[in-house]
């Protein structure tokens, strides 16, 4: 089952008994789900759910509210869209619900938003449209890069309607449009598991949060993995940088290169991955790194003078490409 399923699985769950909360949520599903059609020039409220569950839920509330029977009827996906639907349509009665929530005003003109009274309402009143929003179109994306709490709108004043009571439950939601379609997103993690909460899907926004933050530890370890890659990688190119010039540097010099100097670049070339500490603890009797390095930083100097002096390549002449 998708997280949006699993929402909408969780939120059919919820029911607040106060009057103002259940019209808020009927309408914004009303609203977002269908609205307003004619039929045989007759204003019909009709909208269109994804789930048998939601499609009961939504003509018990409507009957129980508003004292009307609305039918159920199954519509087979087509085209773009996938799966199966279910309309909950109210025929007769039809103009009556649609003043009634708001979707027609007085002069029987549709409403493109939501009616002030509602987005005007309680805390509770405002979660409830967003809960009737989700219901009827909403979709939650895994956690991630593009995680993202989404609403489609049928109007843009729809979804500056819903942007509005984001903000005044305190969740930043931003109006969107894509490909003609408005939207309303919800992107930063904190946001989408506050909205969540707040519409009721508890269960949901508490898994939602355990899979961002496992995915976050997931992030942390490859970035110390490959930051510890980067370091073996460059660590490994210094180490052939160093013996390429020390046995550069003993070629140049020959028979000249002081004993002391001699064996501080054997003991490079005979461990090569070896670190100046370590050098310094194979060394007979053992020495200091800063001995170490000071010996082999001598030898290259010298065998470098030395290559000035006679028209040849330096040490440095012998780094293989890529290990400088």
């Amino acid at each position: 089952m998708s997280l949006t399923a699993d929402v909408k699985a969780e939120l059919i769950t919820v029911r607040d008994p106060r009057p103002s909360v259940r019209i808020a949520e009927t309408t914004a599903l009303l609203r977002f789900s269908g609205g307003l059609h004619s039929i045989a020039g007759r204003v019909a409220v009709e909208a269109e759910v994804d789930s048998p569950n939601l499609a009961r839920r939504v003509a018990r509330d409507i009957a129980e509210i508003y004292g009307v029977r609305p039918e159920i009827a199954h519509i087979q996906g087509s085209g773009s869209r996938d799966g199966e639907h279910f309309a909950v349509r109210v025929v007769d009665g039809g103009e009556t619900l649609a003043r009634q929530t708001g979707l027609l005003d007085q002069r029987r003109r549709p409403v493109r938003g939501l009616p002030n009274r509602l987005t005007t309402g309680t805390r509770e009143d405002l979660a409830a449209i967003w809960r009737g929003a989700f219901l009827g179109a909403g979709s939650l994306s895994e956690p991630g890069r593009s995680a993202s709490l989404e609403v489609a709108c049928p109007t843009g004043e729809a979804g500056m309607a819903i942007v509005g009571a984001a903000g005044r439950i305190g969740i930043s939601a931003k109006a969107r449009e894509v490909r003609g379609v408005p939207r309303v997103v919800i992107r930063e993690a904190e946001g989408i598991r506050g909205m969540l909460q707040a519409i009721g899907a508890v269960n949901v926004a508490a898994e939602w949060d355990q899979m961002r933050q496992r995915r976050e530890v997931r992030a942390g370890v490859n970035r110390l993995v490959n930051f510890d890659d980067a370091n073996l990688r460059r660590s490994a190119q210094a180490a052939v940088a160093a013996c390429a010039r020390v046995e550069r540097a003993l070629e140049i010099l020959g028979e000249d290169v002081p004993e002391h100097l001699r064996e501080a670049g054997a003991l490079r070339l005979a461990h090569r991955d070896a670190s100046l500490d370590e050098l310094g603890h194979h060394a007979e009797p053992p020495l200091t790194k800063d001995a170490v390095a000071g010996r082999i930083r001598r030898l290259l100097a010298m065998a470098d003078k030395r290559a000035e002096q006679d028209g040849i390549p330096g040490t440095q002449a012998a780094v293989p490409v890529g290990a400088e």
